[in-house]
């Protein structure tokens, strides 16, 4: 059913039937807006000044009953339009039109907007988080971990003591002497060690001189004291004693203090010892196990590695699950605006078109009859003039003269037989409109909404070509591991290692035993250095007190006396055990300074790998290089600075000429298939028909009918004329005023029968003429607006549609050009992740030479950090405490007489000492 079927009489009831057939139809939606309750209607009259009945708003959707754009956008719009046939309706309202031309600029801006901006140049979106692949599966071989030289508050004495062997050993590293020793041990000579050793060697004298002097020293003082001497009591009592004895206080509260101090540090630096002992000699051979294990891993951690292009692949299959429809919905919501204004405009058009053929079939009926009325009232009227100007006339009537000349005026207005004919208008648009425009324009936008769907079943074999193409990319990541050549070049790596670890054994065990002895040797003298201590505490604790309570100098005091003994007591421990310190000392002075000096001071400036480094220092059962399988040009030194710096396993091992695992790892190697599919692939998805030949026939029919050249203001200049030139109602309530007044009942009588046949000629004829004029103004009105701008309208539609339906197709390509590059950006982002990771876990975790480097820093950290620190500050604060004992002895052996009484109370005065005088014995005399 055409638009224009069901207005072909002028019927209101014919106009709002068809708006009805209209409404009913799938393809359009309709509302009907709410009566304005700040202008309520008069019984009978339409709502907004319409003539007849509701205005009925409509809008294009989707054969699914949505609105246009609905799924696609949340910012879609209702293309809400009046409906054609309803629009004849309102239109005649002077705000209806404004409405109407302000729609139809809106949809004309909304059109300008879309053509000027190209969808295609929308971005790319940003990627979200969720494109950042997590591989949290890593390799699971038992890594070397880093260990680290530990702050401590014992450092300060850790640096003392090397700056101390720094001075003892100044020479550098004995090259020479080491390489005879290493390959002709008989050949070493003693003045080469010594020459070396010479440093040691006179610590050595040192101690023992020491270890023979003090021994000797102690008989001597035993001997003494049988004699009575050295350690006995003072014989004279001096003023300066007591200053003395507290100056020796002093001093040996001193020496007591330092001894307490090194030998508190000596047990803490010895249960340091102890503690990083164990684990540090565990670590040897752990530490060699994890290396073989780390090599023997690698083929399993490289198919771990490959095995993980699994997360990207299932990555990429999930995206291309969505890319069609995404694809679709993108076309979809970048070119709906363009496509919907281009409706919006086609929609008006044939609004338009059925719009005006309702009002110029209005305006050809009305004025044929109002022609017609006019020729019926016209000798009626003369004729009714005549007998009330003869009424008027007669000179019975009583001031009648006022109203003659009203009632010889009395003649026709309006000739509505001068105004231009429509007929041929009418004519030109005869069956129009030929084609059903709402059902055309359903089509159109159903097109248009299905983009999505049609994406979908368009893509549907590229995707599953690009699916194919991922399961060839893993046969291809799966080259990575089955091409790796590793397993043959890192068996004598191992052999090497186990060998190592077979050695270090027995060694280990001889040194674990050795730390146990030294640890019992060395709490045992710690503690008889304490009981030395506490015997000197408590001796100067009682001679103290034992002085501050004693009256006389001579007199006997005991806790004084006891005081005394336990001073000598302490000298006896000191004299009884300090030879056996001394070894201890020196036994643990000679391993830890040579490890000091010879081994940790040269690892850390890397003289030790320069020596392993030069030819012939090794004998050829330890050339390193050939047992680690280096390449011919690479030394210790430069495979330790490449494993610390992070190379491949591969590249030490000279396997970076056959195997290069950047060209390996280059992204097109595996994604070239797949951007070549994505890049080939095209497919029309933007082939929508918005205006068919026969409605574009019918518009341009339109545009030549003729409306915009009918004469529409001489419609408008005839209806400013009245029906009648003289109002009939005010002739008649003239007559009726003049009855009241008349004597004559004949006349009276008269006047009251021609006032009667005017009303009746009013409400008969004249009011009917005055209702078709309205009409008539309506659409004249309507008709005199849209004329002026009808051909450009039309011609602007038809273009516009013809545009659209050009850019449509191109528009779409380019979108699914520009969709299909950010997929493939994306897509690819995901496999430089893959091939990333792949790289930086093959050369930092599973074939990586960092974990021999580790293993080698471990080693220098536990020997020399953990182990010869503490070892060395050892000895050296036992070998304090040890010197410290002579001085203990002297000031301990001259204290102890202070504390015991004085033989001779002697008075000094000045420098004149004088015996004292004793008083004769009393004897009984004999009588």
């Amino acid at each position: 059913m055409g638009f224009g079927k069901g207005f072909d009489s002028g019927d209101p009831a014919a106009v709002t039937q068809g708006c009805r057939g209209l409404r009913n139809r799938p393809g359009m939606v309709w509302e009907t807006p709410p009566r304005s309750p700040a202008k309520p209607s008069r019984p009978g009259e339409p709502v907004g000044g319409t003539s007849h009945g509701s205005v009925w708003l409509c809008a294009a959707a989707d054969p699914s009953g949505r609105f246009p754009g609905a799924g696609a956008q949340p910012e879609r719009a209702v293309q809400r339009r009046e409906c054609p046939s309803a629009r004849s309706q309102a239109d005649g309202a002077p705000g209806s039109l404004l409405a109407t031309a302000g729609a139809m600029r809106a949809a004309g801006l909304l059109l300008a907007w879309a053509l000027l901006h190209p969808a295609a140049t929308q971005p790319c979106h940003p990627a979200s988080p969720g494109a950042v692949l997590r591989f949290t599966d890593r390799h699971a071989e038992i890594r070397v971990p880093a260990l680290h030289r530990v702050p401590s508050s014992l450092d300060p004495l850790y640096g003392l003591v090397r700056r101390c062997l720094d001075l003892i050993q100044q020479n550098p590293l004995p090259t020479e002497l080491l390489r005879t020793a290493l390959n002709d041990p008989g050949s070493v000579r003693t003045s080469q060690v010594v020459q070396y050793e010479l440093g040691y060697v006179v610590c050595a004298a040192v101690a023992l001189l020491f270890t023979v002097a003090v021994p000797v020293a102690g008989m001597c003082f035993c001997y003494c004291r049988s004699r009575r001497r050295c350690g006995g009591r003072l014989r004279a009592h001096r003023r300066s004693l007591g200053c003395r004895r507290r100056c020796l206080l002093a001093c040996l509260s001193f020496t007591s203090l330092i001894i307490l101090i090194s030998v508190t540090c000596a047990f803490v630096t010895s249960q340091r010892v102890k503690g990083q002992m164990e684990p540090g000699l565990g670590a040897v051979p752990s530490t060699l196990r994890t290396l073989r294990q780390h090599l023997a891993n690698v083929p399993q951690g490289v198919q771990m590695v490959v095995d993980k292009f699994e997360v990207p692949r299932k990555q990429i299959i999930s995206d291309l699950g969505g890319l069609s429809r995404s694809v679709g919905l993108s076309i979809h919501a970048q070119l709906k605006a363009m496509t919907y204004a281009a409706l919006a405009d086609l929609q008006d058009r044939a609004g338009d078109l059925q719009t005006s053929l309702h009002h110029l079939q209005i305006l050809d009926r009305t004025a044929r009859a109002l022609a017609a009325a006019r020729a019926e009232l016209e000798p009626a009227l003369r004729e009714r003039r005549r007998r009330v100007v003869a009424l008027l006339d007669d000179p019975r009537c009583t001031s009648c003269a006022s109203v003659l000349g009203r009632a010889q005026s009395l003649e026709l207005g309006a000739d509505y037989g001068k105004v231009p004919s429509v007929e041929k208008v009418l004519k030109a648009l005869a069956g129009l409109p030929r084609s059903d425009f709402a059902e055309m324009i359903r089509q159109g936008n159903g097109t248009f909404n299905s983009i999505p769907e049609l994406a979908v079943e368009r893509m549907a074999q590229v995707i599953q070509d690009l699916r194919e193409d991922l399961a060839r990319t893993a046969e291809k990541v799966q080259s990575i591991a089955d091409s790796f050549p590793f397993p043959d070049y890192t068996r004598p790596v191992s052999e090497a290692l186990l060998k190592a670890e077979d050695r270090s054994q027995p060694y280990l065990r001889e040194a674990e035993r050795f730390e146990r002895y030294r640890w019992i040797a060395g709490t045992v003298l710690c503690s008889i250095i304490l009981l030395i201590l506490a015997c000197n505490v408590t001796g100067m604790a009682l001679g103290a007190y034992g002085l501050s309570k004693r009256e006389d100098p001579s007199d006997y005091e005991c806790r004084g006396e006891a005081g005394a003994k336990f001073l000598l007591v302490g000298v006896g421990l000191a004299f009884l055990f300090s030879w056996l310190l001394i070894l201890l000392v020196f036994a643990t002075f000679l391993v830890g300074g040579n490890i000091q000096t010879l081994v940790c001071r040269n690892w850390v400036n890397q003289e030790i790998y320069k020596f392993i480094d030069t030819p012939g220092n090794l004998p050829p059962s330890m050339n390193l290089t050939r047992q680690l399988n280096l390449r011919r040009d690479s030394n210790l030194s430069s495979a330790y600075r490449e494993c610390k710096s992070g190379a491949g396993l591969w590249e030490v091992l000279q396997l970076d000429r056959s195997y290069d695992l950047d060209e390996h790892l280059k992204t097109p190697k595996y994604t070239a298939d797949f951007q070549k599919r994505l890049g080939d692939f095209t497919a029309n998805l933007g082939d929508v028909r918005l205006l068919r030949s026969e409605g574009r026939q019918d518009l341009e029919t339109f545009a030549r009918s003729g409306v915009d050249e009918v004469d529409y203001g001489r419609f408008q200049e005839e209806m400013k004329n009245p029906v009648v030139q003289t109002s009939l109602p005010g002739l008649a309530r003239s007559l009726e005023g003049l009855q009241k007044m008349q004597r004559n009942g004949t006349v009276a009588g008269r006047l009251a029968a021609e006032a009667r046949a005017l009303w009746q000629m009013q409400n008969s004829t004249v009011q009917s003429q005055e209702a078709l004029v309205a009409k008539l103004g309506e659409s004249v009105q309507f008709l005199s607006r849209l004329a002026p701008h009808l051909k450009e309208r039309v011609k602007r539609t038809l273009a516009t549609t013809a545009s659209v339906e050009a850019r449509l197709p191109v528009q779409a390509q380019q979108i699914l050009r520009q969709e299909l590059g950010c997929f493939t950006r994306k897509e690819l982002r995901y496999f430089t992740q893959y091939l990333n990771w792949v790289g930086q876990t093959l050369r930092e975790d599973v074939a990586s030479c960092q974990p021999l480097a580790t293993a080698l820093d471990n080693g220098r950290v536990i020997l020399c950090d953990r182990i010869a620190d503490p070892w060395n500050a050892f000895w050296f604060s036992l070998g304090c405490c040890t010197f410290f004992l002579i001085p203990n002895i002297i000031f301990a052996v001259r204290l102890t007489k202070h504390f015991r009484p004085i033989r001779n109370r002697l008075i000094s005065t000045g420098s004149e000492e004088t015996c004292p005088f004793h008083i004769p014995r009393v004897t009984a005399l004999k009588l």
